[in-house]
């Protein structure tokens, strides 16, 4: 399979290295930046879920394309929520494959990770879980739909009728304080409890999530271990 797909995509007019096993695969991840990676599911040593979430943990954000026979939605929704930006079913067409690989590598590089962060705040939209440093946090569906949006827009204004967009999905009625009432309840989670004020007001504008954050303690909570591990095909841009 890997020789087949190398001279496929050597013809289409990539240039390829190909790991033959997870440690040798998870190496050349991370020592080299490629425009995407094929990622086989059912790899030796490691399989590729794994190796999907160690790549985003160690900050690779090259886009990945993971190939695999099991065709379950529990399996394609296993490999998006580890990092994977597509997904490809056994037995598949080459002309799909590339056809996936030149729109993967047209969209732009970022951060992409499976596990939002900004200071100490982590959230995991997969699971819905979302810690301030190693404590979790009980959160609202809405609180956590609203600390989704901040995080992913960490240091940038929000405007009261964008946070109303999308996470209340109505026209913004100018005379409504549902927002402000709900940051202020985010605030009493995420922010006063371990002394901080990362959610902070832009008068006249809306709401911004600093990604940098202070404490009124020096102590250092650790941050969540990740784990994962390696991949089978990378391509790298022609020339």
């Amino acid at each position: 399979m890997a020789a087949l797909l190398r001279r496929a995509l050597e013809e289409e007019g990539y240039v390829i290295d190909h790991a033959a096993g997870g440690e040798e695969a998870l190496w050349y991840a991370t020592e080299w930046e490629y425009a995407a990676i094929v990622l086989d599911v059912m790899l030796p040593e490691i399989d590729g879920f794994e190796v999907c979430q160690r790549l985003r943990s160690a900050r690779r954000w090259a886009p990945v394309l993971m190939l695999t026979a099991l065709d379950g939605v529990s399996s394609r929704v296993r490999g998006l929520d580890a990092g994977a930006d597509d997904y490809l079913v056994k037995p598949f067409s080459l002309a799909e494959l590339a056809a996936r690989l030149r729109a993967l590598t047209r969209r732009a590089a970022g951060e992409r990770p499976a596990v939002l962060s900004a200071g100490d705040l982590r959230l995991d939209p997969a699971t819905h879980r979302a810690w301030r440093g190693e404590h979790e946090l009980d959160l609202t569906p809405r609180e956590f739909g609203l600390l989704e949006l901040f995080m992913r827009n960490s240091d940038v204004v929000l405007t009261r009728a964008r946070i109303l967009e999308q996470v209340w999905d109505f026209a913004f009625d100018g005379s409504s304080n549902v927002v402000d009432q709900y940051v202020a309840y985010l605030r009493r989670k995420i922010d006063r409890p371990f002394g901080c004020d990362d959610l902070e007001t832009v008068r006249g504008i809306g709401y911004r999530l600093r990604s940098r954050y202070e404490k009124r303690s020096d102590d250092a909570l650790p941050p969540i271990a990740t784990q994962a591990d390696s991949p089978a095909g990378f391509s790298r841009p022609p020339g």
